[in-house]
């Protein structure tokens, strides 16, 4: 049965929500849908009181070292670290309470290559069951497009079944964000979790839209038991009016 899984989203040192296809580089800053007055310790021990496991802590851009590690600190071993991992951090962030890293942008090269040898070297260095490959995505006449660097670039990797198989052997995990849908709470794509479903061979979370209940059971419905979602713009922890943390803690426990 697919379970709840808590997120801790980091922009500029403070926990946000953000409208995901909005992040660039350069120019005007993203569409922000919630900015806490709260630090990120405040809702990992708020996931800690309820035993919310494998969620995770994403750093959108620098300014995020401390109040990623504040969250960590506050729930160790508890919640997945991503934003800026490579072989060189992955070890540290682990050490500082990570249950799992989380990588994606160190997988590819500027022109977004899949680089093979960073993923050995990660392997190697803190054990496959350790990582969390990152394929967040953006539809394309493909199907869907893995994108890095905050979603704004696309690579040349496809989430498909094969890409799955290709790369389950190397992770405990994938996470999957919809980024064209992601901080929109206007519904998932229901198409993507289908697949990821379908496929099912190891744990995967998925994120994006999730605006209601409803879209919480389609993604329970649509990937077949096998797909975790995570909840952020819409929930009402994080300033949402449509989802109540309180309800999905009480779905996680459906099941024991």
């Amino acid at each position: 049965m697919s379970r709840f899984r808590p997120c801790i989203d980091l922009h500029q040192g403070k926990v946000k929500q953000i409208v995901g296809g909005s992040l660039r580089d350069a120019g005007a800053g993203p569409v922000e849908n919630f900015v806490s007055d709260k630090p990120s310790e405040w809702f990992a021990k708020i996931f800690r009181n309820d035993q919310l496991t494998g969620g995770h802590v994403i750093k959108l851009g620098p300014g995020n070292e401390a109040a990623a590690r504040a969250a960590l600190a506050a729930w160790p071993g508890g919640l997945q670290i991503g934003g800026g991992i490579t072989p060189a951090n992955a070890s540290e962030w682990l050490d500082a309470g990570a249950s799992h890293v989380i990588v994606t942008s160190a997988l590819f090269d500027a022109d977004g290559n899949f680089l093979t040898e960073t993923l050995d070297q990660l392997v190697k260095f803190i054990g496959a069951e350790k990582l969390v490959i990152d394929l967040s995505c953006r539809r394309t006449s493909h199907g869907w497009t893995v994108a890095m660097n905050r979603w704004q670039t696309l690579t040349e990797l496809e989430v498909t079944p094969a890409t799955l198989d290709r790369l389950a052997p190397h992770c405990a995990e994938f996470l999957i964000h919809a980024a064209d849908v992601e901080g929109l709470c206007r519904g998932i794509d229901a198409e993507l979790v289908s697949l990821l479903g379908s496929w099912g061979k190891i744990p995967v979370t998925y994120a994006g839209g999730a605006a209601t209940m409803d879209d919480v059971f389609l993604v329970d419905s649509a990937g077949q038991g096998r797909v975790d979602v995570t909840v952020g713009s819409a929930l009402d922890l994080f300033g949402g009016k449509s989802l109540c943390y309180r309800d999905l803690v009480a779905w996680n426990r459906r099941a024991g």
